[in-house]
């Protein structure tokens, strides 16, 4: 048994000294992850801490207090993060690839470069939360509440944001091919030139949202609601827009070529210079022409 004093953060002061089992010669981030497994089970405080480079793989952390925690670097893999607190915590590249994290706080976190592939974070708070970058292939934020989060050039492939609540988001050059945000809500989100190829946005909201440049080949938006949208150069190759209501949206210079307009609401769009070649508007109102 050996004592690790853990510092705090931001003063650089010893926050708590553990005893752990290992030898003098360990690994610094083996020792870090068993200074936090201690503190969980003394009551030791880990808000604000210092686990920089901690290796807590498979770690149960479920409801613990992470607030303002460094965590950058750490190696969470597998770790079960259920109802964690993690407000403002630091984990820009942590490694949170198959984390379990459903119910948990990370609001204004810092995930920036993050893996979080295969990660289950339904129903987490990610609000205003840096995601600039961050690999979420595969993962589970069905439910998840992403206000003005910032996931510009985050890797979201498959990613299932069923029902999330992405208001306001920045998802600039994000990928989201396959994604599936069906019910999703990104009202005034701004996702100029992400790739949506063959994402699934049914039912979605993105009144007002910027789509500018994005691509949505092959993306199934039967139902959203588009109003207001900004889909200027958009390419909506083969989209399906059927019943969708895209009214006041500007669709300037958008590449509509065999799209699905049945039923689609446009009025007031602006089409100038969209290609509509081959586009399917039986219904639409008004219909083009």
């Amino acid at each position: 048994m050996i004592s690790h004093n853990v510092l705090n953060r931001f003063s650089g002061a010893v926050q708590f000294t553990a005893c752990i089992d290992c030898a003098e010669d360990t690994a610094p981030g083996v020792k870090l992850g068993l200074s936090v497994k201690w503190a969980l089970t003394n009551g030791a405080k880990l808000a604000g801490a210092d686990l920089a480079d901690a290796d807590l793989t498979g770690a149960n952390l479920a409801r613990a207090d992470l607030a303002g925690a460094n965590l950058a670097r750490a190696d969470l893999t597998g770790a079960y993060l259920a109802d964690a607190y993690l407000a403002d915590a630091y984990l820009a590249d942590a490694n949170l690839a198959r984390a379990y994290l459903a119910g948990a706080y990370l609001a204004d976190a810092n995930l920036a470069r993050a893996y979080l592939a295969d990660a289950y974070l339904a129903d987490a708070n990610l609000a205003r939360a840096n995601l600039a970058g961050a690999n979420l292939a595969d993962a589970n934020l069905a439910d998840a509440d992403l206000t003005d989060a910032y996931l510009a050039g985050a890797y979201l492939a498959r990613a299932n944001l069923t029902g999330a609540y992405l208001a306001r988001a920045n998802l600039a050059g994000a990928d989201l091919a396959r994604a599936y945000l069906a019910d999703a809500y990104l009202a005034d989100a701004y996702l100029a030139g992400a790739y949506l190829a063959r994402a699934n946005l049914a039912g979605a909201n993105l009144a007002g949202a910027d789509l500018a440049d994005a691509d949505l080949t092959d993306a199934y938006l039967a139902g959203a609601y588009l109003a207001r949208a900004n889909l200027t150069g958009a390419n909506l190759t083969r989209a399906n827009l059927a019943g969708a209501d895209l009214a006041d949206a500007d669709l300037t210079g958008a590449n509509l070529t065999g799209a699905n307009l049945a039923d689609a609401n446009l009025a007031d769009a602006n089409l100038a210079g969209a290609n509509l070649a081959r586009a399917d508007l039986t219904g639409a109102n008004p219909p083009h022409g």
